[in-house]
């Protein structure tokens, strides 16, 4: 099989153009990964070229030794993923050591993958241990409403998991651990990539102050569904905040645990207390 003929490749693409249309991905912020799967690898190993060079990942990912991803190019444009994919976006294969990479297809008019690269193998490494293997994906955006709240909240994991929890019922079923939160820095090395994955060893989700989402999950449309939830419920909250200093109703704690049995969901205690 083609790589652009493979159902895991037609479905990051249509992440990337999702996301673009969203309006989250400006110039060209954002970035995607995917942990393939044996049986993908295989369908698409004619088309795949081991004979390329290995390059510095700046990162230690071990866990992650000889597999591959599909990742999208450091400086390439989401919008133009979808028309050009053999342009903007690679499948890449870890060394036996997991501290180099090297380009086995993809970015033909040369490039490298996702200046972030350390953060997404990094976190790919950490949930793929977390979930004992079912996590294959990390997406970041620069969600417009998510970035804002950044400006107005409190960057404490329980304010702002608390906030968007009480901006729709579903919030709660949809990421019941909440929200990590990093304070802002400098994005694309090794130091952003540790503090995030020590957040990921607990949540599926991590906003990264005044720059946008990191989210992981299992396959494309839970990953896209989490981060369009949380994207939603704070721009709910940014309109409720606008219209008035003080909410004169919202959701309780109360009514927060009553919705566990019914959806079988554990939430995160630390929020409710």
């Amino acid at each position: 099989m083609k790589v652009l003929e493979a159902k895991f490749v037609k479905q990051f693409i249509r992440v990337c153009d999702n996301g673009y249309k969203k309006g989250w991905h400006e110039r060209n912020g954002g970035n995607l990964s995917y942990r393939m799967k044996e049986e993908e690898i295989e369908s698409v190993k004619e088309e795949l070229n081991l004979n390329t060079e290995f390059k510095p990942i700046g990162a230690h990912v071990p866990s992650l030794k000889n597999e591959y991803f599909l990742v999208t190019g450091s400086g390439k444009y989401m919008m133009n993923v979808k028309d050009d994919p053999e342009d903007t976006i690679c499948i890449i294969r870890v060394d036996e050591t997991g501290d180099n990479y090297q380009i086995c297809w993809g970015l033909v008019n040369g490039g490298r993958p996702t200046s972030e690269l350390p953060s997404h193998l990094m976190n790919l490494e950490v949930v793929k241990l977390r979930t004992e293997g079912k996590y294959r994906i990390v997406y970041h955006c620069h969600a417009t409403n998510i970035i804002a709240l950044t400006f107005v909240l409190p960057l404490d994991t329980k304010v702002f998991t608390r906030e968007l929890w009480e901006m729709a019922t579903e919030c709660p079923i949809v990421f019941p651990m909440g929200v990590g939160i990093v304070p802002w820095m400098v994005p694309g090395g090794e130091e952003i990539a540790i503090e995030t994955s020590k957040l990921m060893k607990k949540y599926d989700a991590v906003i990264w102050a005044h720059h946008g989402i990191f989210c992981t999950g299992e396959d494309f449309d839970s990953t896209w569904g989490l981060i369009d939830t949380i994207e939603k419920s704070a721009e709910i909250l940014v309109k409720v905040r606008s219209m008035a200093n003080s909410k004169l109703q919202t959701i309780t704690s109360e009514n927060f645990k009553m919705l566990e049995k019914p959806f079988n969901v554990k939430l995160n205690k630390e929020v409710l207390d």
